[in-house]
């Protein structure tokens, strides 16, 4: 017996041994590898066919990924297309390939699934099949170009139109019913079509179209105030070697195909303060050793103005190889790396924003709203990048989820037209979150499916926009075509469980406040103060400026230090009522406040310290006054 079990006792020890090396394997196998063992591609020339039907069911304006995905989803539905651009181009992918945007802003799940290794995306259908075949969250240029080459060129019914002088709708009273073009060689022709998709970065065809839109940061009363735009500039001679000391640089980070990090290097001197400056970098592998940096910042760009994009052009090319020569003395792991050129297009964040039948707003992504007429999902944070040299940019929040109605690509007044990509019907700041390519390209699957419901149905795009049956079955459709459109799980985020949630909605709509990466810089239990209220009211007098005339400014200005004084009760009222105008004193302002109604009584009642306001409390203010004077909710 004694010798029976202490062969058990062997055969035990054995087995935990081989569970032992098993487990360690499998965990091996799941850390994240920092080896790239792609091989670089040769570009694939686009076979363009040119204008090969007389009309066609759908025309697509601009081949940027989202364009792609547009004619790609029509073609597979059965439609004739004709994808045409607009920009001088010899390659599919626009802003990824040409601007090379080359690492992806990816709208990932809530849910992910760690044991497999893989990234749980939302929405997946056209956007995950393009995904499968490029690198990873960074990827080659050529490689991604190629993959939308090949998407496109296995559906025959597209045809190609490339480098077209001038694109602009043809139009039967309100409805868009075609596209005429000035070709290269400089004949103009007039196309039919019963659909048009614009995909172009600005919106272009629907502004011709007289759609309604917004530029920049206008719908917040700053019209000149736009992101910065970006030329991305490349470094070569990167050896795996120095691929793995960036990810070994202080607060910075790396994987196969994407390295991030390297604040320092905003201390750049720029050659040309006003206009151009470097930040932390986002770098992007390719399979050549080359680097794409994503990093520099440009301003006072009109996307609108040819002669605009052209100067800043000017100014990033210029400027890149001193910011290169700058990050090889700066920084170790840099020294040995050569500059070797930029990008042929801008990139550019942000210019239009369309009016559609449905507006994407931020109350939308602070709530994680679904929507029945949902076709894409987001959950990029709120990316407001830097706007000038002085302003750095905010993370406003990160939202866990939301839908994107279809709605927001049917554009008000005009019929036969949809808008995909960043252009579409969304708040600017909103659209911090959904302009990202992986969202605009399930806008754009969606779009060449949306076209084939309403040509069946011989119904126009807002009819079907405004039909509980149709838009079901436009969800059925692209569920078919392996779109995912399950609102994930979430949970009651922190913030919404707040008792002064509401003021909080305001603030945000009104970028009052920002709650960063992970929603926890609203502070709206801390303590405020006469500056700082005083601020927020400038901010509101911006967006609602019809209605707040005066200078909320002058309420601080007679203290001395204001940032450092409480906010009392009182002079938070003196506050909002200099800023609406209103002739009062510190000690009657509250009172006047009351008489006009423009406080709830249970607003002020639920103040606990009259004598020193939180935050919270003065966004509760703040939504009382917004909404009982200036009429606006924000829910």
């Amino acid at each position: 017996m004694p010798a029976l079990s202490l062969r058990k006792k062997q055969v035990l020890l054995l087995a935990l041994f081989f569970i032992i090396v098993i487990s360690g394997l499998v965990v091996w196998q799941l850390l994240p590898s920092t080896q790239n063992h792609s091989a670089h591609q040769k570009l694939q020339p686009v076979h363009v066919t040119g204008i090969t039907r007389p009309s066609y069911d759908v025309i697509v304006t601009g081949t940027d990924p989202e364009g792609i995905m547009a004619a790609v989803s029509a073609a597979r539905n059965g439609l004739s297309v004709l994808l045409v651009d607009g920009k001088n181009r010899d390659i599919f992918g626009g802003l990824l390939t040409l601007g090379w945007l080359n690492s992806l802003d990816n709208n990932y799940s809530p849910k992910q699934q760690p044991l497999t290794g893989k990234h749980n995306f939302l929405n997946k259908g056209l956007f995950q099949e393009w995904y499968d075949q490029i690198e990873g969250t960074s990827f080659d240029v050529n490689t991604a170009a190629n993959v939308f080459h090949k998407m496109v060129a296995n559906e025959k019914n597209i045809d190609v139109l490339l480098k077209v002088r001038k694109m602009e709708p043809l139009m039967e009273g309100s409805r868009v019913a075609g596209l005429r073009v000035e070709k290269e060689d400089r004949t103009v022709q007039d196309v039919p079509s019963k659909v048009l998709i614009d995909a172009t970065q600005d919106a272009d065809i629907a502004a011709a179209a007289h759609v309604p839109y917004t530029f920049g940061r206008e719908d917040i009363g700053e019209p000149d105030a736009r992101m910065a735009v970006t030329v991305v500039f490349k470094m070569s001679g990167v050896t795996q070697q120095i691929w793995d000391s960036f990810g070994q640089h202080k607060d910075s980070g790396v994987d196969k195909m994407s390295a991030w990090g390297f604040p320092e290097a905003k201390d750049y001197v720029s050659s040309d303060p006003a206009r151009v400056k470097l930040r932390g970098l986002n770098i992007g592998r390719q399979n050549d050793g080359t680097i794409l940096i994503n990093a520099m910042h440009i301003y006072e760009v009109n996307p609108l103005t040819p002669e605009s994009v052209q100067a800043g052009l000017a100014i990033g090319r210029k400027e890149a190889p001193l910011m290169a020569a700058f990050l090889k003395n700066k920084f170790k792991e840099f020294k040995d790396l050569e500059y070797a050129g930029t990008a042929p297009e801008l990139y550019i964040r942000e210019s239009r924003h369309i009016m559609g039948e449905y507006r994407l707003k931020m109350t939308d992504l602070m709530e994680n709203r679904n929507f029945d007429d949902a076709i894409a999902y987001g959950s990029y944070e709120v990316d407001i990048q830097s706007t000038s040299p002085d302003y750095p940019g905010a993370i406003l929040m990160k939202p866990q989820a939301y839908g994107v109605p279809f709605r927001c690509l049917v554009p008000q007044q005009i019929d036969g037209l949809l808008v995909v990509g960043r252009s579409a019907s969304y708040d600017s700041l909103p659209h911090g979150s959904a302009r990202v390519v992986p969202l605009g390209m399930a806008t754009g699957q969606a779009a060449g499916a949306a076209a084939k419901l309403a040509i069946d149905k011989a119904v126009s795009l807002r009819e079907l926009s405004r039909s509980k049956e149709d838009i079901t079955q436009l969800r059925a459709l692209l569920k078919q075509q392996g779109m995912d459109l399950q609102m994930p799980d979430i949970h009651k985020p922190e913030y919404a469980k707040h008792p002064d949630y509401p003021g909080l909605l305001a603030a945000v709509s009104m970028f009052i406040t920002s709650g960063n990466y992970h929603n926890k810089s609203f502070d709206l239990d801390g303590s405020s103060n006469a500056k700082r209220f005083a601020n927020q009211l400038s901010q509101v007098k911006k967006a609602h400026r019809e209605y707040f005339k005066g200078n909320p400014q002058a309420a601080a200005a007679v203290m001395a230090k204001p940032e450092k004084k409480p906010l009392s009760l009182g002079q938070a009222a003196y506050t909002i009522a200099l800023a609406a105008g209103i002739e009062t004193t510190p000690d009657h302002a509250l009172k006047e406040l009351k008489k006009r109604k423009w406080l709830r009584d249970e607003t002020v009642s639920e103040i606990k310290d009259p004598n020193a306001l939180t935050n919270g409390e003065c966004f509760m203010l703040i939504r009382d006054v917004v909404e009982l004077y200036a009429g606006v909710k924000y829910k």
